[in-house]
């Protein structure tokens, strides 16, 4: 039986073409069907105009940014999507459902642009509370290098910075997750089989909590 369901804040994680936004829907149907106030959230971009700008101006302008500089406006657009969206609806005892979060900046930023991963927590925890930090429960879906980057090949032609950079980023971007998972007691999902055989290892490891 689900104990934490009123106020419960759900973080999906995992490098591009695991599967995050389609778990995340099926998520948000799940708890919807049992009554619940659900808000779906794809960060740092979300449905909130301002969040969007800034996610356009490091994934799709073409900007050559500092690593640092990509770190600061993810914050920012975060700090926009989790005042304005996310802690109202955990303020009326529903249900945020992410994929991503700043575990994401820790991967590409961290782990593979070479950002102090310290300074990385440090930034979040001094512009976002201790909820945002600490999510009720984290999951990071996994799959081989092969898997992930046939699922792309068939989604089409990358189109954001970071799915353009080279293979070598890349592995050390799908490398950083399950370190990730270690550090902060995350779940790690093997992403590989059917999308609906990955949502009842979620959904089960929910419920029996």
């Amino acid at each position: 039986m689900l104990r934490k369901v009123f106020k419960m804040y759900i973080v999906i994680e995992g490098q591009d073409g695991t599967g995050k936004s389609t778990q995340v829907d099926l998520l948000k149907k799940h708890f919807e069907s049992l009554g619940k106030e659900v808000v779906a959230l794809e960060e740092p971009d979300g449905d909130l105009p301002q969040a969007h700008d800034l996610h356009d101006m490091i994934l799709t302008r073409g900007y050559d940014l500092e690593p640092l500089t990509n770190v600061l406006l993810f914050t920012a657009a975060r700090v926009e999507l989790w005042k304005k969206i996310a802690e109202p609806v955990l303020k009326r005892g529903g249900i945020v459902i992410s994929a991503r979060n700043y575990w994401s900046t820790i991967a590409y930023q961290g782990y593979g642009e070479g950002v102090s991963r310290s300074k990385i927590i440090r930034i979040t925890k001094s512009l976002l509370p201790e909820k945002y930090v600490y999510p009720d429960h984290g999951f990071i879906l996994i799959v081989s290098d092969r898997v992930r980057l046939e699922r792309q090949k068939n989604r089409g032609k990358a189109t954001e910075t970071f799915e353009k950079k080279a293979d070598e980023f890349q592995q050390r971007v799908n490398s950083a997750y399950p370190k990730i998972a270690k550090e902060f007691n995350l779940k790690l999902i093997d992403a590989s089989g059917t999308i609906d055989e990955i949502f009842e290892k979620i959904k089960n490891h929910l419920h029996s909590q």
